[in-house]
């Protein structure tokens, strides 16, 4: 199965993948073995992109991602890559070289995030720590090492968070976190400007993913007041999120840059 070390099962194909809007461009998508991060990683593929799914421990469910986008048609490879230590961008980065001898990319997807995070009387500096360390600094230093990798005309794409908007106290560092990345793309996006490369945050509401299925799948409640505050009446998909990254992805969103793009189904409008 794909995992650091191991063989590009799809990327020693003779011929790249030209269809879709993305024909040959070359995406990192973190995160991108379940969840949000799966559904980008296989829509980026039916577009074209050869796509690094990037994961930290799911040896299989990466494996499988890889194997979705090769049924159909794509080029993909898993890179084991755990995130939020010291020196993780680099062992990342180190990881795609393996796959990808030139080391160019075109897209980088910011997508791996600690989803949840305790109150502000309860949060310890550990959890404190290691979440911004996650959802922060990791992207940040990604993007760093990426800099002179990155081909003119690309894509940056920060996956926040509606929390940003939406005040949620109980996850108090989590939003936070989400409010630093929405910087963040705002200055890289001023910088990288003149490269003609854009940045923007695309931010989702709840999506029915594992992550929210122990409430949001056995609870009607719950799943009931999910579905409320949407001006769309029902729960996100990973696919609604997915769809706007590939659009953000595509040359169609050329003159969009330094933008947080809603994608949370009109909640709590």
């Amino acid at each position: 199965m794909a995992g650091a070390g191991t063989t590009d099962r799809t990327a020693d194909r003779t011929t790249d993948t030209t269809a879709g809007r993305l024909g040959g461009k070359v995406a990192l998508v973190t995160g991108g073995s379940r969840g949000i991060g799966r559904a980008i990683a296989e829509r980026l593929g039916r577009e074209g992109a050869i796509v690094a799914v990037a994961y930290a421990r799911d040896d299989a469910a990466a494996a499988g991602v890889v194997e979705r986008i090769g049924a159909n048609g794509g080029r993909a490879f898993a890179i084991r890559a755990e995130l939020g230590s010291h020196g993780d961008a680099a062992a990342l980065w180190a990881a795609f070289d393996r796959h990808r001898p030139d080391g160019a990319v075109d897209i980088i997807v910011n997508n791996a995030a600690i989803a949840r995070s305790s109150d502000l009387a309860t949060l310890t500096e550990e959890e404190f720590d290691q979440v911004f360390a996650v959802n922060v600094r990791a992207p940040f230093f990604l993007v760093r090492e990426a800099l002179g990798r990155l081909r003119d005309g690309g894509r940056i794409i920060n996956v926040s968070s509606g929390v940003t908007r939406i005040a949620h106290p109980e996850i108090i560092a989590y939003s936070s976190t989400k409010g630093a990345l929405d910087t963040f793309t705002l200055n890289l996006a001023k910088q990288l400007g003149p490269r003609g490369i854009t940045v923007n945050s695309v931010a989702p509401g709840i999506i029915d993913t594992d992550v929210n299925a122990e409430w949001l799948r056995t609870d009607p409640e719950a799943a009931a007041w999910a579905v409320s505050i949407s001006a769309l009446g029902r729960v996100g998909r990973p696919e609604d999120v997915a769809d706007v990254v590939a659009f953000v992805a595509s040359d169609d969103a050329r003159w969009v840059t330094g933008r947080v793009i809603d994608v949370t189904g009109g909640s709590m409008l």
